[in-house]
């Protein structure tokens, strides 16, 4: 008798991949097949055939809305995105003279800043790694110009740090100095023959040549006794000032107090110490596809249902300011609405699907501007740019502009949280906020109450059509509901950072919205 075999649609056999080799041969197989995340990092893909006659509804006008849409209309395809803001880039925003916001159950905010200055308090950075967003910066004519992403004169501030609790350091001197004493402790080690590795003369004396400039080791006896890239106790100048060297920090109390750990961020991907930013705002570049994809958008449409036949997707829609609703229809769905929404939408999605929907947390994130009178920060200690970093409760970074170089004014960032930290600090009013970050900078530098003059923050976990700063996928996650949502259902596909290995980045959206139009296409060309 002849063995009946069913066979297995894309999303069980992905859902399978994953139960029996996690997320390597999750993913491994998605590149096999073009749907790989990793598979188009530099260009979107290069299609054939033509969308003409078909009509893809686009829900979410966000990086990847956006994206999906102007990839999909040089196909041909007749696109209409829905977005219920009055204004298009989802997270993808920059706060400036004029700009409101109303979190939920909160009071409504109005940017009070001078004009041209700005706070991008959605992403702020983009990596060198992230070409996805370099490739369209570069299409669209967005200039850019370097973020600060490391600064080594920058200080570092810890109130639980040991002996060097509640003392300003500059990372210049923590990294000097530890990169000496280490030196010193393995040069001495080579020395003496305690390795456990044989090394031959030749080897040895190539190691010791190498840490003895690495340490900036005296090559005498090997003695790590300060550099000058640790600064100066008495700077060098004109005549007879030949300077005076910082004497080094002790080993001990270094390793004491744990504040040798803050270079680590740039030896991770993608936080190199290259970042760029456009000109004038992150929404610049929301904006660059507004120009080339705005006729499409309709603002202030709040989806209701959505709903799916055998040949169409229907979506019920209320606008915002009248309360009308109304239904639209398309051949296919792609939804880039955040799952944290997406999953209080009514949907006549399978219960699997809903479950999957369920799946993944979502970051509470807060950020808050603070606009200052006066760049005190390069004026009193010529810190242009990078991060401060600190132990300080609910603050964790204090970040400096890096624009506007020796102007008068600026807004640096007062606090970037995470967390149970940003769901505390989001329940407090914008006053309260304000003035928790101002009294919280003041630690670090004297100038910093004098010198406020406003703020503008956001808890995104707070903001209506976000509720969340971006995805937080577990392994469980990962390996069973991620390639369910990736597979989409029936004329319906998701897209968005949240279904990228790069949640939280405008690159995860971007290159999420890349592989989601090739699986569309392909259906739609079936």
């Amino acid at each position: 008798m002849k063995r009946l075999t069913r066979s297995l649609t894309r999303r069980e056999f992905l859902h399978r991949a994953a139960m029996v080799g996690g997320s390597a041969l999750l993913l491994n197989t998605m590149n096999a097949w073009g749907m790989g995340i990793a598979s188009r990092v530099n260009a979107p893909p290069a299609l054939s055939g033509s969308g003409r006659g078909k009509k893809v509804l686009i829900l979410g006008a966000g990086l990847a809305g956006m994206t999906a849409a102007y990839e999909l209309g040089k196909l041909g395809y007749k696109v209409e995105v829905l977005e219920a803001r009055p204004f298009a880039g989802g997270r993808c925003q920059t706060a400036r003279k004029g700009f409101t916001l109303q979190e939920l159950g909160g009071e409504a905010q109005a940017c009070r800043f001078d004009d041209g200055l700005y706070i991008n308090h959605g992403p702020w950075r983009i990596p060198l790694d992230h070409q996805s967003t370099l490739h369209y910066t570069k299409q669209f004519d967005i200039p850019l110009e370097v973020m600060v992403n490391d600064n080594d004169h920058a200080w570092v501030y810890m109130e639980d740090a040991g002996p060097f609790s509640k003392q300003r350091l500059r990372q210049e001197q923590i990294k000097a100095d530890m990169r000496g004493h280490v030196a010193e402790l393995l040069a001495k080690s080579v020395q003496a023959n305690r390795l456990d590795t044989a090394l031959t003369a030749d080897d040895q004396h190539l190691l010791l040549d190498y840490l003895a400039h690495e340490g900036a080791l005296s090559t005498q006896d090997l003695v790590y006794r300060g550099r000058n890239g640790a600064g100066f106790a008495e700077q060098p100048g004109a005549g007879l000032r030949p300077g005076k060297l910082a004497d080094p920090l002790g080993f001990r109390e270094l390793l004491e107090s744990k504040v040798a750990k803050v270079y680590s961020a740039v030896q991770e991907f993608p936080m190199h110490a290259t970042m760029f930013q456009p000109v004038g705002g992150m929404d610049r570049i929301a904006q660059g596809f507004v120009k080339r994809v705005g006729r499409h958008i309709r603002y202030g449409a709040e989806v209701q249902t959505i709903r799916q036949s055998a040949d169409q997707v229907t979506v019920t829609v209320k606008d915002v300011k009248s309360g009308r609703v109304s239904q639209v229809t398309a051949d296919y769905c792609l939804c880039t609405i955040p799952l944290s929404v997406l999953r209080t939408i009514d949907a006549d999605f399978s219960s699997g699907f809903k479950d999957a929907l369920k799946a993944v947390s979502y970051a509470p994130v807060g950020k808050i501007g603070l606009q200052m009178k006066r760049r005190f920060w390069e004026e009193d200690d010529q810190i242009y740019g990078g991060h401060v970093l600190t132990d300080l409760k609910a603050i964790n970074t204090i970040s400096l502009p890096s624009s506007g170089w020796q102007s008068k004014k600026g807004v640096l960032l007062g606090y970037y949280n995470y967390a149970l930290d940003a769901i505390e600090v989001s329940a407090m009013t914008p006053a309260e906020r304000a003035d928790f970050a101002v009294s919280a900078g003041a630690k670090i530098f004297p100038p910093y109450r004098e010198a406020f003059e406003n703020a503008f923050s956001v808890a995104w976990h707070r903001v209506q059509y976000n509720l969340g700063g971006w995805a937080e996928w577990d392994e469980a996650g990962r390996q069973k509901a991620y390639p369910t949502l990736l597979a989409g259902e029936g004329r319906v596909l998701l897209a968005g950072e949240h279904l990228s290995y790069l949640t939280g980045w405008q690159a995860g959206a971007i290159e999420s919205a890349w592989q989601q139009i090739e699986q569309l296409h392909r259906k739609a060309s079936a």
